[in-house]
């Protein structure tokens, strides 16, 4: 139980004191990135969508 206890301690004192926390300018920073980087995939993955579809619809008419 002992051994528990020090690891708690530990890992509080580890994200109390040694841990650098982002600001709020680079939390929004960083949110901007993923999230222009998230559209982005997701544009070419609708525009290979779409071209596979096409293609398809071609070889495969209905």
């Amino acid at each position: 139980m002992k051994k528990i206890v020090n690891y708690c301690k530990a890992c509080y004192e580890e994200l109390v004191y040694k841990t650098t926390w982002p600001t709020r300018k680079q939390l929004t920073h960083s949110a901007m990135v993923v999230l222009s980087a998230s559209l982005v995939i997701a544009l070419v993955v609708f525009c290979m969508d779409s071209l596979f579809r096409f293609v398809m619809s071609s070889i495969y008419p209905n």
